[in-house]
């Protein structure tokens, strides 16, 4: 059994980079698109950081810094949840959203779970590239939810 560390990984095209190191992270940045994104809007900075901690984290970064993120939260065995994934977007539309998740499918830490499963309002095609569709059988999940 490995020491429960996912491999760090760090690619990069077209002078954009995609890094797995939660030392590259930008928290400030992260809070500023959480903040008024509609999934997160108001989360305190405190619980951003926490939850970046707890999570395998994918920063997306231009030469000025940040401009990107995709948070997974797994056990790295059977189940992943995909959140907190957004590209800023003045940096929309060149195919960085479609790069993010193919990094995210493959890293090694993700390949073979049994189950991967994320929530979205309005991305669904992006999501249906890299093989994520509607739930094979809703009426076996629940969720508890409380609004912070």
């Amino acid at each position: 059994m490995n020491d429960g560390i996912p491999p760090m990984i760090e690619v990069s095209q077209n002078g954009y980079t995609i890094s797995t190191d939660l030392a590259r992270l930008d928290l400030d940045a992260i809070c500023v698109f959480l903040d008024v994104a509609y999934w997160s809007q108001g989360r305190m900075r405190a619980m951003v950081a926490r939850s970046l901690q707890h999570s395998l984290c994918f920063g997306v970064y231009d030469a000025q810094g940040q401009i990107g993120l995709a948070r997974v939260i797994t056990d790295y065995a059977t189940f992943a949840y995909l959140c907190d994934v957004y590209i800023q977007e003045e940096h929309r539309g060149s195919g960085l959203g479609k790069w993010l998740m193919a990094t995210v499918i493959a890293h090694p830490s993700l390949v073979g779970l049994r189950r991967f499963m994320l929530a979205t309002r309005d991305a669904h095609g992006l999501y249906q590239q890299v093989g994520f569709t509607a739930l094979q059988a809703p009426e076996r999940w629940m969720e508890r939810f409380q609004d912070t």
